[in-house]
């Protein structure tokens, strides 16, 4: 007995498997994550080193180079990058994608350990930490306040903000940029110094002996025991100014009588900004694997419950939401995919003009789809555009089957034979055959499950999505759709057509002589029409060399990055001052929805620019080279804006679309 056979003459079985295929589908379809992308961890391993004070020449003299030189023994790196700035040096390492991290990061820790002496003696040993660049962050957060200290702005946000979301389930971490932790600074007068006869280290000892916490121990009783507590730590420049740190001539000599000691922030040499406005940002990650959307809505949700603890001249505004493009694009793409499931059950019965002959075949579909989704759950898959661009194309692959099965049955129906002999015998004759089918069609795919590098992994996930449609299409129409023949087609002869079906076919008989003599015409005409099959061929070579190549299409997010650069050398205030005049100039853009700006000390900054909603602005394209135009005035500046891709390839993403150097006359005199 043929596997056809068996399905048709138990019903009740076939449709109880179906409904199993259905069931769990369904109940996969709820459960599998949503994303963008398929999840690709690259294993990558970022090293930082501090020596405070150091250039960057010399941070990359000393610090990056024996350090890359250790690293580059390691077995499976495939990028070595370094970044040397005042004081830091960051180096990522990029290893294999068949390389795993956690034995990669043990041979990174020996590496560093083994290089510790060639480092210089004052350095902040290094330190590492397992990361994946390609997991951008979904949520921006950026804090504001008019009436609030930068300081305590601060605090809010790591404090009390930052660790709420980071307990959120599916967050991974919080980073905060732009931050200003509360400390006092101190800065001596040399000629003080020098008139009291006292050295830098000679204050520097008094301020930490004097500055200290430290367990004063417990007094124990007959009655009750006491804790001593000692006030021993200063907590304002107030305190710190009145600090005796040493004696001279027989009277006491002051912090404050050796400099200025004023209130400040740990690093005065960084800055955020929103929409022109100092600010906080905290930037949310999520964890491999998890939903977006549900993560993004969990965040959104907690600082909702938050608001009530967060003083009320703090502003918090969601600066980009990564779950809103993710939502829009997933709707797109299943309208897309819906659309198609129509097109194609409405091509069926404008063809079988027999509403049963149609919902037979059309029944493939949901069953391969939403069997699909069963096996993605086991495989750890997600509902991301590649995933659902492969049922969209599979939709034109899983019905060839079942109609195959149906017009092969239809054919034994014209023979006479009852229904039930019918789809015996016709499945019994193409059982094999859409056998084969199905396995070439899906053996089509393998080259991309084994493709290797980061394409390979984004690509491996839309093959074997459309091979598993294909796969369980052609189980289902050997089971479900011999079985639905045998039951609900009707013989030919017991069939009465109507007016409409008389129309339609005769103006498919008109198409198909139509066809015959277009068909006659050419066969008469060979030569010619020879040399038009090479005259298209000639222009398809053409148009592919001139046509625009790249590994992903332009897409818009509406969000831009910018990164603006001046002259090595340039000081924090004249980066200040040169990123203003940025700032100012996007305020003027009424394209600009809002923008995140940073500096930090160096001679470069940053521009995240979130775009109004694509009906109401110009494609992101566009923007760039709108940007560049309205940029175009600030004299000492160099400005590179790209539009980011939504894929991003070990977390780099790709070039900037445009560079551009700004030079030219004052802004004021440009608006």
């Amino acid at each position: 007995m043929n596997i056809p056979s068996l399905f048709i003459r138990r019903p009740v079985m076939t449709t109880l498997v179906m409904v199993a295929i259905f069931v769990f589908g369904i109940v996969a379809y709820r459960s599998l994550p949503v994303s963008d992308l398929p999840t690709v961890d690259y294993p990558t391993i970022s090293v930082n080193a501090s020596l405070p004070g150091a250039s960057p020449e010399t941070m990359a003299a000393t610090v990056a180079t024996p350090l890359e030189k250790s690293f580059s023994a390691i077995a499976g790196i495939d990028n070595i990058t370094s970044t040397s700035t005042l004081g830091s040096t960051q180096i990522t390492l990029q290893f294999a994608l068949d390389r795993d991290v956690d034995a990669a990061a043990q041979d990174v820790n020996a590496a560093i350990s083994s290089t510790l002496a060639q480092l210089p003696p004052s350095i902040i040993p290094p330190s590492y930490r397992k990361q994946n660049p390609a997991a951008a962050p979904i949520l921006f957060l950026a804090l504001t306040a008019k009436d609030m200290k930068l300081s305590d702005l601060d605090e809010v946000a790591e404090t009390t903000i930052a660790q709420r979301l980071s307990m959120v389930n599916g967050v991974a971490q919080v980073s905060v940029f732009g931050s200003q932790k509360y400390a006092v600074r101190i800065e001596l007068d040399p000629a003080q110094l020098t008139a009291r006869n006292l050295s830098v280290s000679q204050v520097a000892t008094a301020i930490r002996t004097n500055n200290v916490t430290l367990p004063t121990g417990v007094l124990y009783g007959n009655a009750r025991t006491l804790t001593v507590q000692a006030t021993g730590q200063l907590y304002d420049a107030a305190q710190f100014r009145n600090m005796i740190v040493a004696e001279y001539n027989s009277a006491p000599v002051h912090l404050g009588d050796l400099g200025r000691v004023y209130d400040d922030v740990q690093n005065d040499k960084t800055a955020s900004w929103y929409n022109g406005e100092r600010a906080i940002v905290l930037a949310v990650t999520r964890q491999p694997g998890t939903n977006t959307v549900e993560v993004a809505d969990a965040a959104k949700a907690a600082l909702a419950e938050l608001g009530p603890s967060i003083p009320k001249s703090v502003t918090v505004t969601i600066r980009y939401d990564r779950s809103t493009g993710i939502r829009q694009a997933v709707s797109d793409v299943k309208f897309s995919l819906v659309l198609a499931l129509a097109l194609v059950v409405l091509v069926i019965f404008l063809f079988l003009r027999n509403l049963t002959a149609t919902v037979i075949p059309s029944l493939t579909l949901p069953m391969a789809i939403v069997g699909t989704f069963s096996v993605m759950y086991l495989l750890g898959y997600s509902i991301d555009n590649l995933s659902l661009m492969a049922l969209t194309l599979a939709v034109g692959f899983v019905i060839d089957d079942a109609i195959v099965m149906l017009e092969n049955i239809v054919r034994h129906l014209e023979m006479g034979k009852p229904a039930m002999r019918a789809a015996l015998d016709g499945a019994a004759e193409v059982g094999f055959t859409i056998m084969s089918m199905t396995l070439s069609l899906a053996a089509v795919f393998i080259p991309l499950v084994f493709m290797a590098g980061i394409i390979g992994r984004l690509f491996r996930e839309f093959a074997v999505t459309i091979m598993i449609s294909i796969l369980v299409s052609g189980f289902v129409s050997l089971t479900l759709t011999p079985m639905l023949c045998g039951r609900f087609l009707k013989p030919q002869r017991q069939q009465k057509h109507g007016r409409m079906y008389n129309a339609m076919e005769r103006a498919f008989d008109k198409a198909l002589h139509g066809y015959e003599r277009s068909l006659a015409w050419v066969m008469s005409h060979r030569p010619l029409s020879l040399l038009f099959s090479v005259l298209i061929l000639v222009a398809t070579g053409v148009l592919y060399v001139r046509i625009p190549k790249g590994l992903f299409p332009s897409d818009d997010t509406g969000l831009l990055n910018g990164t603006t650069e001046a002259a090595q050398g340039t000081s924090y205030t004249e980066m200040v001052r040169l990123q203003m005049l940025a700032m100012r100039a996007l305020q003027r853009d009424t394209n600009v929805a809002g923008f995140m700006s940073n500096v930090g000390n160096t001679n470069q900054g940053q521009l995240n620019i979130v775009l109004k909603p694509a009906g109401q602005r110009p494609p992101a394209d566009v923007m760039v080279r709108e940007l560049t135009r309205r940029l175009s005035g600030i004299p000492g500046l160099q400005v590179f804006i790209q539009n980011p891709p939504s894929i991003r390839v070990g977390g780099r993403g790709s070039k900037s679309l445009y560079q551009f150097t700004l030079q030219g006359h004052d802004l004021t005199t440009l608006y």
